[in-house]
């Protein structure tokens, strides 16, 4: 019998030894499959933040790169100011990432209005930029956008109702989230993000952006990569109280959309794919909640980490 017992504990022993094996090749494959030659660096959108009261903007998504081996960094710029503006605070966050890291360029993803800012900083400085992917961005006007500029001309006091209360939604977005110094002006955003405004934008920077109505554009550009995916359902989860809002919104687009964005205005570079995500899935707001038949957007995050770490960027 105590032979028997002690085979059986010399087996267990070595099944024991093989499973935590087993556990740490696994652990091992994960570490660096996310990471990239260049820092990563994420760009919110309109309204946007970087981390409020310790909820990320994009939930779960840097601690899910960070663990493959990505450098990451969540850039804040003013959630509320024309491209530009946002495009030249980012731009400095870029050189100070830059100083920080010792690396010669930056993989810029960038979410709503995110897209066109991490545009802008391609354009101004393609030799700090590996990659821009936009997510969801406003790269050619939202209909949304042209509505409100409809309802709101410049100079009404329809406008400056709305002026107001979008600064009282900045002011409460800055106070939790720390971003009290950067200056705000919403109708300067509401008029980049019209598709007025973005074909300005466009001829200005049109690198990767699509030549025909719902292509594909150039990848590659000035030594710069460009990526893009986006959603186009908008009610995805009866737990998300964003999802009515964003259904409503969805309806005056005529075509698929994400409540915002047009799938084909968010096209940017070589498109990835089109997900059963609305605006805020596609960050993995509200907190993570999606359509559960979906691919989860963190997900989607640490793929394409891959695929810029596999194109050595």
């Amino acid at each position: 019998m105590t032979g028997f017992l002690s085979r059986f504990l010399r087996r267990l022993l070595l099944a024991a030894t093989a499973a935590w094996m087993l556990i740490g090749m696994g652990a091992q494959a994960q570490t660096g499959t996310t990471q990239t030659r260049y820092p990563i660096v994420l760009v919110h959108g309109l309204f946007g933040f970087d981390s409020a009261l310790g909820v990320d903007y994009f939930y779960g998504i840097p601690d899910a790169l960070r663990q493959g081996g990505a450098k990451v960094y969540v850039a804040q710029v003013s959630a509320a100011n024309s491209t530009e503006v946002r495009g030249e605070q980012l731009l400095a966050q870029v050189n100070t990432i830059l100083a920080i890291t010792g690396a010669a360029k930056v993989n810029l993803v960038g979410h709503s209005h995110g897209g066109p800012t991490a545009r802008y900083v391609a354009g101004v400085a393609p030799g700090k930029v590996a990659s821009v992917t936009s997510v969801g961005g406003v790269n050619r006007g939202s209909r949304v956008a042209d509505i409100m500029r409809g309802v709101a001309p410049a100079g009404s006091v329809s406008e400056t109702i709305a002026n107001g209360a979008a600064s009282a939604l900045v002011a409460l977005i800055n106070l939790t989230s720390g971003g009290s110094g950067l200056p705000q002006m919403p109708t300067a955003a509401l008029d980049s993000l019209t598709t007025a405004g973005s074909a300005a934008f466009n001829r200005r920077f049109p690198q990767g952006v699509p030549t025909s109505g719902c292509g594909s554009g150039a990848e590659l550009v000035n030594g710069v990569r460009y990526y893009s995916w986006t959603g186009t359902k908008t009610l995805t989860n009866v737990l998300d109280a964003s999802d009515a809002l964003l259904g409503v919104l969805g309806l005056v687009f005529g075509e698929a959309n994400d409540g915002l964005v047009s799938a084909c205005s968010s096209r940017l570079g070589k498109h990835l794919g089109d997900y059963r995500q609305n605006h805020l899935d596609e960050v993995n707001q509200l907190l993570g909640l999606r359509d559960w038949f979906s691919t989860d957007p963190v997900t989607l995050y640490r793929q394409h980490a891959t695929r810029l770490k596999a194109q050595g960027l």
